[in-house]
């Protein structure tokens, strides 16, 4: 007995399923990678879309555009600056901080300021925005 192939009939294969699933996948590879910004940043004032008003309450450490520190109204030396707010939160005035800068502040400076006040025990430091200052 032999058996006969019957080349009559087309085999064809279905590429819709495939289809929809390269296009599930290109829409979970665009939803799940992060975009690199360019480095090129031309930074003004410090600012943020979600600033609002700044606790009263909190001590505010200011750095003036020649990267000089005040505290109380007072210029204060970075080294001295830990005492001065470990002082004041001891006084109980606030446990946080708010570090008002000018726009021309070096990043390390900040980071100087910001760590002194932590390194002092401040629970909260914050860097105000062009908003936040009051």
């Amino acid at each position: 007995m032999r058996r006969s192939i019957r080349r009559d009939e087309d085999v064809q294969i279905d590429m819709s399923p495939l289809i929809d699933m390269v296009f599930i996948l290109l829409i979970f590879f665009m939803v799940s990678t992060t975009f690199v910004k360019d480095m090129k940043l031309d930074l003004e004032r410090p600012g943020a879309s979600s600033a609002g008003p700044a606790n009263t309450k909190s001590i505010r450490v200011y750095i003036d555009q020649n990267s000089k520190v005040y505290v109380d109204g007072q210029p204060t030396r970075v080294w001295v600056l830990q005492s001065k707010v470990r002082e004041l939160l001891k006084s109980g005035a606030s446990e946080s901080v708010l570090v008002v800068t000018d726009k021309g502040v070096s990043a390390e400076r900040l980071i100087e300021v910001v760590d002194a006040c932590r390194l002092a025990g401040a629970r909260d430091v914050g860097v105000a925005a062009e908003n936040e200052a009051g």
